[in-house]
């Protein structure tokens, strides 16, 4: 999959960082964006000068997102072929318990600026006449109810409905619109999360462990690539089993 343009968000660090990585492996140029640069970004620019290109953009500030992000996609000129829309905010409380400023930043971040993301994205396909491919990083939240994630699950479930809207809307186009819905993975978003309950998530999975973020990153490279051309508007899990 190479000589391919492809924006990710949230590649600081976790599986936003890990498909960062997994893409610059397989030759694509990569266009990060997260709030700051981690220790882990700065080593990867390093690595890969002429692929990676990074920007600071807090993604609660749509403005940003055009003015950063696609101001310079636009000037230079590039053709995108991929968004993967991977960062996100979790918000564990229980519904009766959160505060509206709280919700409001999660709906930001985890539904308008990866719509926002989209929108653009597919503005620069039709400009270059691109067949691009949006992957769109959602959760088993979703589809299973869980305490404390109705909020942070019904935010991904908006985002699995838009995407179907956008795979029949622009299919016709050549551009494609799918979802991989992950399950409990070792990242920054479980570390608040005790060993022990952890481990009483993985249990409850077919293979009794946490999701592999190589086995989503993977998953999301092969949605990207023209491998998987007649594959739209669906949703891959990649739960370890737990559905």
């Amino acid at each position: 999959m190479t000589n391919k343009n492809i924006i990710v968000t949230g590649t600081s660090r976790g599986l936003g960082l890990d498909i960062c990585r997994f893409l610059l492996e397989e030759g694509v140029c990569v266009f990060g964006i997260s709030r700051t640069k981690s220790a882990d970004t700065i080593a990867l620019l390093a690595q890969y000068p002429k692929q990676y290109v990074h920007f600071d953009c807090d993604l609660a500030d749509v403005s940003g997102i055009r003015n950063s992000v696609f101001t310079y996609i636009n000037e230079h000129q590039i053709a995108v072929h991929g968004l993967v829309n991977n960062a996100a905010l979790s918000l564990e409380s229980l519904i009766t318990d959160f505060f509206q400023t709280a919700l409001l930043n999660l709906i930001y971040v985890n539904q308008i600026a990866p719509i926002t993301l989209t929108q653009l994205a597919i503005k620069n396909m039709l400009l270059h006449r691109t067949k691009g491919s949006i992957v769109h990083i959602t959760s088993i939240t979703a589809h299973k109810g869980y305490t404390g994630l109705a909020l942070y699950g019904s935010t991904k479930g908006a985002l699995e409905s838009f995407s179907k809207g956008c795979a029949r809307e622009w299919g016709r186009k050549g551009i494609r619109s799918n979802c991989v819905a992950a399950g409990f993975m070792e990242t920054e978003m479980t570390k608040s999360m005790t060993e022990e309950d952890k481990q009483k998530v993985y249990n409850r999975s077919a293979l009794k462990e946490a999701v592999s973020t190589e086995s989503v990153a993977a998953t999301v490279s092969f949605l990207l690539d023209q491998k998987s051309k007649s594959i739209t508007g669906q949703t891959i899990i990649i739960d370890a089993g737990i559905i």
